[in-house]
């Protein structure tokens, strides 16, 4: 025994100067009923430090100690398995994305009773429908849905206003526009082409939904052969080889030549709104424009949500949801307790964090239906500086990216196939990630790790966020 404490130990010390953990040692809260540990993918130090005062609340108010600790995502299967192994699972886990919700399930380490009651006492009326169907594998509730993002296409406005071109919502108006757009030193569009980088998968599959191409038949048989598939592949094909920049375009070089004013286009996730907005100091619009007015950018820039191909049956587009999951062996009633808390009281300072990369999933309560996407509207983004999202976007768009996660789809997951022993074909078609660009990881932000870690649960990436 001794042996083994002196092993564990020595882990915990490695893990720390990796940097996986933000804290460590004893992860079990012992057996006292009213302390629990939860682990958070929220890892950046002011996210942290957010949570922490949410958490004071919530102890102020039940009595229920918590114990949090920041979790790298991209190491969280290698460490929940280790966890796991050695009987020291965390009660709770959170912003966990829809990938990582069926390994810990397939592994046999949720606890679906405690998630589903946490849904039943909150109302699952009051939550999004698609946000619960994507968190749920069969009638197993695997998580309490949380917040979401989703990937976009941004276009120049003015640009398009002077062509007398439509909006970009279908494939035919995106290549009317790219390849009317593409003279003067300007890109038609800027399009993700390193097959390397989870960021592109997202991109691409964003682009696949929409024309109503599937990885995966409700049967888990392969589709990428079928007619919406190979038109997805040639039209993505052609956008990214007649109309994008030459050579390999990445996370970072597409928002690069969007925000220096020489692309008509990008699809980028939701977290490129507050750096097209002028506020994040290491990622600010470069155009000549934007020189005297760091807005100007987002004021000449039009979004669209969800996007329509000749063979699709309706808009659609890519996202990620994240989650809170209840481990096997966590103390059941304070887990319940706490994700109920941070679906409700603590719930709008959750979201509040980075709005534009958590749209809110459980629009109110019972008494207030509303509540909380009528808050989100009016939050706050922004990195180095903050300003509402109401004063930078239009309301119409910002309804429209809220509403956005009932257009949700992802390969494999809606389909019913997103268990494993059932996810073959996407780790075939290297279709596992979730990552937010921009985020870790391609991320998309949680921040500014690594490419943003926004896209990597977005274009995102862990598969993405941006």
């Amino acid at each position: 025994m001794a042996r083994l404490t002196k092993v564990l130990g020595t882990l915990c010390a490695l893990v720390l100067a990796a940097g996986l953990l933000t804290s460590c040692g004893d992860e079990s809260a012992g057996g006292n009923p009213r302390s629990i540990t939860v682990w958070s993918l929220e890892n950046v130090s002011d996210r942290l430090e957010t949570t922490r005062q949410i958490l004071k609340k919530f102890t102020a108010e039940t009595g229920i100690e918590v114990k949090l600790v920041g979790v790298d995502e991209p190491q969280l299967s290698q460490l929940v398995m280790s966890a796991a192994a050695a009987g020291k699972l965390p009660d709770v886990i959170g912003a966990v994305p829809l990938a990582a919700m069926q390994q810990l399930s397939s592994n046999g380490l949720l606890n679906p009773d405690v998630a589903n009651q946490a849904v039943e006492d909150l109302g699952s009326s009051t939550f999004n429908p698609r946000a619960l169907e994507l968190t749920r594998d069969g009638g197993r509730q695997l998580a309490v849905p949380s917040d979401g993002w989703t990937q976009l296409l941004y276009y120049r406005k003015d640009l398009f206003a002077a062509a007398g071109l439509p909006a970009p919502t279908t494939y035919a108006a995106i290549e009317q526009a790219a390849r009317t757009l593409n003279k003067g030193g300007v890109e038609g569009i800027s399009l993700a082409t390193d097959p390397a980088d989870p960021f592109t998968q997202q991109s691409f599959e964003h682009l696949a939904l929409a024309n109503g191409c599937q990885l995966v038949d409700p049967q888990g048989k392969v589709t990428l052969d079928s007619r919406p598939c190979k038109d997805a592949f040639r039209f993505y094909g052609d956008l990214a080889t007649k109309y994008s920049a030459s050579g390999t375009q990445t996370v970072d070089s597409t928002r690069a030549t969007y925000f220096a004013g020489k692309s008509a286009m990008v699809v980028w996730s939701s977290f490129l709104l507050d750096e097209l907005a002028g506020l994040r100091d290491d990622a600010l619009p470069s155009c000549e424009q934007c020189k005297a007015d760091k807005q100007w950018l987002s004021r000449n820039t039009g979004v669209v949500t969800a996007v329509q191909g000749p063979d699709g049956k309706q808009p659609a587009q890519f996202g990620e949801l994240t989650g809170w999951t209840v481990t096997k062996t966590a103390k059941a009633d304070a887990s319940r307790q706490f994700v109920e808390y941070m679906l409700n009281e603590g719930y709008n300072q959750w979201i509040g964090m980075a709005a534009e990369g958590k749209f809110p999933v459980r629009h109110g309560t019972a008494a207030e239906p509303e509540a909380f996407d009528q808050a989100w509207d009016k939050a706050d983004i922004g990195v180095d500086a903050r300003k509402p999202l109401a004063a930078l976007y239009p309301a119409p768009l910002i309804t429209d990216l809220r509403e956005g996660v009932g257009k949700m789809q992802r390969w494999g997951i809606t389909e019913g196939q997103g268990s494993p022993g059932r996810r073959d074909a996407r780790r075939a078609a290297g279709a596992e990630g979730d990552q937010r660009p921009g985020e870790r990881a391609g991320d998309g932000r949680r921040g500014r790790e690594t490419g943003d870690r926004r896209h990597r649960r977005d274009p995102g990436h862990v598969g993405v966020r941006a």
